[in-house]
């Protein structure tokens, strides 16, 4: 970026754009059942309402954040807010089916440019000290709070203002990025080009990630053993195999440089954001299936009760910031990873004739509060370090390992909670399956926390990566691709 870069804009651009994203992931889930009635969806083609979104989002985060690095940061975030903001308005104009997939759709293809490229902004922007310590808290806050006031926000437009309105309420969340950052990020520089792209391993790349999250989100309508999913996670997996195998022997400019990787921080962080994400979506996923279909709550009231959640997660993040300029980032994940999994086990215990009060209001604060100790320090220990070529990039993968961990999280434990359900399913039955979710999310976060604090370095400072280009260098004054 040029000089004229000013972190204040930039900092709210990229938190507004963090909350819609995180929004926009579980905003749709409550107004569902009335999309079904206003468009006359049919309830198998209903799904794609929200599997379109997620598909092309997770398909598309690495190539996003490669395009970042190759064609700028600011122009990347640019472009992907136009998309999405375009795609936003048109949806809510959907006078059929097709018109408000293809619209989810496209929102997808917009996150998943946009998401990256305000990351790898924020890392840029702030590159070390106590301001990236607080920058990285509010993007953390920002992120769970859209993720919580998605379903708030859901119900009450749903059910007072109609569902369309669950479209347009991203488009001046989208003009407010965009004019933010117009106003405050600078112009990219001329992008260094070390090669030719890899287009081959962009293809490869994309379609393996696509088909691993089409066959996860599926797994609510086929099974693991169908012999759809089945073939779906070989092609996922022959794909993804041949991938690393171009970008390990390709002489043109890589979509990943597998160098990255020999970075432990980049790969613990990374194996860590996954373990938490498949919690993350599924926390939301059980919580707000009991308070519905156990409790007998409804959707507008379920929404206000997942609010817990997002406070607990502002005031880990506050926490985070304070504990961030004498504590290195590995102990904070530990401790926000184990203070979760007790979150979790407290869930463990839910009864079919329990209340908000006794049965959620506690577990769903110790919950918040430990993500909120875990999204900031993950993203800057991922980040930090990564030359800035590359950085657009590294902010892509993290962005991926979020979505796939929340996709084959849900995927998973939604699995064997409604196994233990059974065909008949009364508050009992429910009640025990979700216990088995919460408990079961309680294990990963305890392999999570083992994992950052065997694989992360002891101290704050990442440690250095080698690699056939970019060089990876301590936290310095950024530049930009």
């Amino acid at each position: 970026m040029t000089d004229t870069t000013r972190p204040g804009y930039t900092l709210a651009a990229v938190a507004t754009v963090q909350f819609m994203v995180s929004l926009d992931l579980s905003v749709a889930n409550i107004g569902l059942p009335r999309i079904i009635e206003g468009l006359h969806f049919d309830p198998v083609g209903a799904t794609w309402v929200i599997h379109a979104y997620a598909l092309f989002f997770g398909g598309l985060l690495l190539l996003g954040g490669r395009a970042a690095d190759l064609y700028g940061h600011r122009r990347t975030l640019l472009v992907g807010l136009g998309v999405f903001g375009l795609a936003s308005l048109l949806g809510g104009f959907a006078a059929a089916p097709g018109h408000l997939v293809a619209a989810r759709a496209m929102q997808g293809v917009g996150a998943a440019a946009l998401a990256p490229a305000a990351l790898a902004l924020l890392s840029s922007t702030f590159p070390e000290g106590r301001a990236r310590v607080r920058a990285f808290g509010i993007w953390s806050a920002m992120n769970a709070g859209g993720a919580a006031f998605g379903l708030i926000i859901g119900g009450v437009l749903t059910e007072y203002a109609g569902w369309r309105w669950v479209m347009f309420v991203n488009v001046p969340m989208a003009a407010a990025a965009l004019a933010l950052t117009r106003l405050g990020v600078g112009v990219d520089g001329v992008p260094v080009r070390r090669g030719r792209p890899d287009v081959l391993g962009a293809i490869l790349g994309t379609a393996g990630m696509t088909a691993l999250v089409f066959a996860l989100v599926r797994t609510d309508r086929h099974g693991w053993t169908s012999t759809i999913t089945l073939v779906t996670l070989a092609a996922a997996v022959a794909l993804l195999v041949a991938f690393v195998h171009v970008e390990r022997t390709t002489r043109r400019d890589p979509l990943i440089r597998l160098g990255l990787f020999t970075n432990r921080s980049v790969s613990g962080a990374n194996a860590f954001n996954l373990l938490v994400g498949a919690t993350i979506g599924s926390a939301f996923y059980f919580v707000s299936l009991y308070l519905q279909q156990v409790l007998g709550n409804s959707p507008a009231a379920t929404g206000l009760m997942t609010l817990p959640v997002a406070v607990g997660v502002i005031i880990g993040s506050v926490v985070a910031v304070k504990l961030g300029y004498r504590v290195a980032a590995r102990t904070l994940l530990v401790a926000g990873g184990l203070l979760s999994a007790s979150g979790f086990a407290w869930f463990g215990l839910i009864s079919a004739d329990g209340s908000f009060v006794t049965d959620v209001l506690g577990p769903a604060v110790v919950i918040g509060i430990g993500f909120g100790l875990c999204l900031g320090p993950v993203v800057s220990v991922a980040t930090s370090g990564v030359d800035a070529r590359e950085m657009g990039t590294a902010s892509g993968l993290l962005n991926t390992s979020r979505q796939i961990g929340a996709s084959l999280g849900l995927a998973v434990l939604g699995t064997a909670a409604h196994h233990r359900i059974g065909p008949l399913a009364t508050p009992e039955s429910m009640n025990s399956g979700y216990a088995l979710g919460f408990a079961l999310g309680a294990v990963l976060l305890v392999v999570a926390a083992a994992i950052a604090f065997t694989v992360l370095p002891r101290t704050g400072a990442p440690a250095d990566t080698t690699g056939d280009a970019a060089p990876v260098r301590g936290p310095t004054k950024a530049r930009t691709s």
